[in-house]
């Protein structure tokens, strides 16, 4: 972005010349910081894009449950258990059920369905923690995007023959045909609960309520490229008409 100046990250503050720290101290925003100085830039005030928030639960399953739940988000029935609990999940869960590697797993990887004891010993033998979640059944979720809690792409995720995973990796179909608005204006008030302003959200709807399944801060190109958009030029129109901060 030629109004964007890029300095790069370096992991000692002092590492930068003197003009280039004059320089940080005087921006009028930082745009995609990292998650080191995400957190020493929202200390001192300084105005950053995204959010702390948007990284500090980037790939934490877990800590993004704990969220929903203590923010009053629908979310499925999701357990965590450490190591000595793992012979409580059978009893407290039926099957099938979801299991997934708690952190770092992207693009459906790390993500199994159990339907019997033999499966989900294979599952416990690779994780520490234990992310149980009880299968929805569903033929499509929904993904939207939002920058700065406005959203800026929806599309349904189809699920592929034969797999339980409608992620595009694992031959999920991108379909925009009737993207339900409400589910849009619940993932606006979703992002902004959370504070996550960069983001991708998978929503689900079973029984006449939309669940949020995870928030996704790297939430791929796909749907842009099948929208003839560069998500590169969206964030610099935004950036140009005010509109990336609030």
């Amino acid at each position: 972005m030629p109004e964007v100046l890029t300095l790069g990250v370096k992991p000692n503050f002092l590492d930068y010349t003197q003009a280039e720290r004059q320089k940080i101290y005087n921006a009028e925003c930082i745009l995609y910081p990292s998650l080191n100085y995400a957190q020493y830039f929202t200390t001192m005030g300084k105005k950053i894009f995204p959010s702390v928030e948007t990284y500090l639960y980037a790939g934490q399953k877990m800590k993004q449950t704990t969220l929903f739940n203590m923010l009053s988000i629908p979310h499925p029935k999701t357990k965590i258990y450490l190591k000595r609990e793992f012979d409580q999940i059978a009893y407290e869960f039926s099957f099938p059920f979801i299991a997934k590697i708690p952190r770092a797993s992207s693009r459906g990887r790390g993500v199994f369905k159990i339907t019997d004891s033999a499966g989900l010993s294979e599952y416990l033998q690779k994780t520490k923690f234990a992310y149980i979640q009880e299968f929805i059944p569903h033929e499509k979720d929904l993904r939207v995007v939002l920058i700065n809690y406005e959203p800026v792409l929806a599309y349904w995720r189809k699920l592929p023959y034969g797999d339980f995973r409608t992620n595009l990796f694992q031959g999920g179909v991108i379909d925009f045909e009737d993207i339900p608005q409400d589910a849009v204006e619940l993932a606006k008030k979703f992002a902004r609960k959370c504070n996550f302003n960069d983001v991708g959200l998978d929503l689900l709807q079973y029984q006449g309520t939309w669940y949020l399944i995870e928030a996704n801060m790297q939430y791929g190109r796909e749907g842009f490229k099948k929208k003839d958009m560069v998500l590169k030029e969206v964030i610099r129109q935004k950036l140009l008409d005010g509109s990336l901060f609030d």
